[in-house]
C-alpha cells in the first residue's frame, strides 16, 4: 500500500496533560487514538511507533554527509567458479559449462553471462578469496559480519544498517536510514534485511512491503481518499482544530511531531514509486521476469536495485535486498544462465545510473552470498555448499576499483593468496560510510562498549 501526502506540517505542540477523550471517533470511524498512532512501524517482530524511532535517532545525532551502502545478498550461495573466478584450466568435472570473457581492465576475466559488467570492470573490484563463512544458509553474516552466536544472550550483533542508524541517525527525518527491501521468502533467513541485535527494535530496518507501510495508510481511509488531496487537507484542518480543542495535541512532544512529519512527507513513498521514474531507465534495469528457480527463495528483483538507488537519493543510508535463489544443488548451469544475465542487466544499470548522477563515489554496492559452491560438479549437474571460500563483487564508495584481490587454487577449493575475511568486507562498508572501525563502539545492554567488527577494512580498496 502507498502513503500519500497528507498536508502541511502540524504546528508545534505544547507539552501538557492529554485529553481523556482520545478514544472518540471522527466521522471516518478513525479514532483520535488511532490517528495519533498512525505510522507505527513493525520492526524486528515488535511494534514501534514513529515517535519512538525519532527519539532513538535524535539521541544518536545526525551526520551532514550522506554516504550510503546498497547491500545485495545473493541468497543461497552463488557459485564463485561460475561467476567471478572462472577456472578455465581445471578438469571438466570442476570447470563447468562457462567460458571466461575479457573485461575493460587488462588481465581481469569474468563469466560470459556478465558482458555488460565486463565493460565496466574499471568501476568494480572482485574479491576471490573470501573466508570466514560460518556455513549458515542465511543473510546474517553478510548483514553483520558476525555469526549468529556472538553476543546472542544479549540480543546478538546488530547489522550494518542498525549500527549506522544508531551512530549517524537519519539524513532526512521523513526517510528511515535503514531500509530492507527483501520480501519474506519461504526460507525466511534468505529475506533477512539485518537484525538490530542488542540495539533493540528502534534500529531494525523499515520494510516497505510489511506492516509498517500498511500502518502508514491511516487505517480505514482508502487509497482513493488518500489520493484526494483537497478533501483530505480539509479533514486534516478539521482534525487539527478538534485535537486542539480536546487538548490531545498538548500530549505530543517534539518527537511525536517528527513522527507526523514522516506521514506528511511524500519522499519515502515517492522513492518507492517507479511510475515517477523515466520509463527508459526502468526498462534499462528490467524487472527480472519471468522469475525462474525461485522455489523457497527470492525472485530476481531487478527493479529493487533501481528502488534502492531512489531510496538512497531520498536519504536512506543503508538499503538491503535479496536477489535470486542461488542454492543450485542441481541444474546449476541452467540457473546461472537465468540469474546471471538478469543480474548483469540491473547491476550494470545501477553502476551507470550512480555514475551519471555523481553518486558512485558516495554509494558502496556489495554483491555477495553466504558461501561459495563445491568445486566438483555433482551427479545432478549442481554444486553443493562450500564455506571454505567465497567471492564478492564491490562497486563505488570511493574505493580503488578496477582490480581483483585474492585468488584461489587451480580447482577453486581454497585461497591461494590474500584470504579476505567476511568481516573485512563489512569493515570496508563502515569505512566508506565514514565510520572508524578502530575506534567506534556501540554500548551493549550490559553497559560494555562493543566494536563494530574485529577486522580492519580492506587496505587494497581504501
Amino acid at each position: 500500500m502507498m502513503l500519500s501526502i497528507l498536508g502541511p506540517k502540524y504546528g508545534s505542540a505544547k507539552v501538557g496533560k492529554q485529553s481523556q477523550d482520545r478514544s472518540a471517533a471522527f466521522c471516518d470511524g478513525v479514532s483520535r487514538r488511532g490517528f495519533l498512532k498512525v505510522g507505527a512501524f513493525a520492526m524486528g517482530g515488535s511494534s514501534l511507533t514513529l515517535a519512538d524511532l525519532m527519539r532513538a535517532e535524535a539521541a544518536a545525532g545526525k551526520s551532514h554527509s550522506h554516504k550510503a551502502v546498497i547491500n545485495i545478498f545473493l541468497a543461497g550461495g552463488a557459485p564463485h567458479q561460475d561467476m567471478w573466478d572462472i577456472k578455465s584450466d581445471a578438469p571438466s568435472e570442476v570447470r563447468g559449462d562457462f567460458k571466461a570473457i575479457k573485461t575493460n581492465v587488462s588481465g581481469i576475466e569474468i563469466c560470459e553471462v556478465f558482458p555488460k559488467l565486463a565493460g565496466m570492470m574499471d568501476k568494480a573490484a572482485i574479491l576471490r578469496s573470501v573466508v570466514g563463512c560460518s556455513g549458515g544458509h542465511d543473510a546474517f553474516q553478510c548483514m553483520t559480519g558476525w555469526n549468529h552466536n556472538d553476543l546472542k544472550s544479549i540480543g546478538g550483533r546488530p547489522a550494518v544498517g542498525a549500527a549506522v542508524s544508531k551512530l549517524l541517525g537519519p539524513v532526512d527525518a521523513s526517510v528511515p536510514p535503514n531500509i530492507g527491501l527483501a520480501a519474506r521468502t519461504r526460507h525466511v533467513p534468505w529475506s533477512d534485511s539485518g537484525s538490530s541485535g542488542f540495539l533493540g527494535a528502534a534500529y531494525a530496518p523499515f520494510k516497505p512491503d510489511g506492516p509498517g507501510m500498511k500502518n502508514m495508510t491511516l487505517g480505514g481511509i482508502t487509497l482513493d481518499r488518500l489520493a484526494d488531496r483537497r478533501k483530505l487537507l480539509g479533514e486534516i484542518d478539521t482534525l487539527r482544530r478538534d485535537i486542539d480543542v480536546t487538548g490531545a495535541m498538548e500530549g505530543m512532544d517534539a518527537f511525536g511531531q517528527r513522527a507526523l512529519d514522516v506521514l506528511t512527507s511524500s519522499k519515502l513513498v515517492d522513492a518507492l514509486d517507479l511510475s515517477k521514474e523515466d520509463p527508459k531507465l526502468v526498462e534499462r534495469y528490467g524487472d527480472g521476469k519471468p522469475y525462474q528457480y525461485q522455489y523457497d527463495g527470492s525472485p530476481t528483483v531487478n527493479d529493487q536495485l533501481l528502488i534502492a538507488r531512489r531510496l538512497v537519493e531520498a536519504g536512506a543510508r543503508v538499503v538491503s535486498l535479496s536477489y535470486g535463489r542461488w542454492d543450485a544443488h542441481s541444474a546449476n548451469f541452467d540457473l546461472v544462465r537465468d540469474h546471471g544475465p538478469k543480474l548483469d542487466q540491473c547491476l550494470s544499470a545501477l553502476i551507470e545510473d550512480l555514475a551519471v548522477r555523481g553518486m558512485l563515489d558516495d554509494v558502496t554496492v556489495a554483491v555477495w552470498g553466504e558461501f561459495g559452491r563445491t568445486p566438483k560438479i555433482n551427479a545432478n549437474a549442481g554444486r553443493d555448499h562450500w564455506p571454505r571460500v567465497n567471492s564478492a563483487f564491490l562497486v563505488g564508495g570511493g574505493m580503488r576499483t578496477g582490480q581483483v584481490i585474492g585468488a584461489t587454487n587451480r580447482l577453486g577449493e581454497e585461497p591461494s593468496e590474500r584470504p579476505i575475511h567476511m568481516q573485512e568486507i563489512v569493515a570496508t562498508m563502515y569505512h566508506n560510510l565514514g565510520l572508524d572501525t578502530a575506534s567506534t563502539t556501540l554500548i551493549d545492554p550490559t553497559g560494555r562498549p562493543q566494536f563494530l567488527v574485529d577486522h580492519e577494512p580492506i587496505g587494497e580498496l581504501i
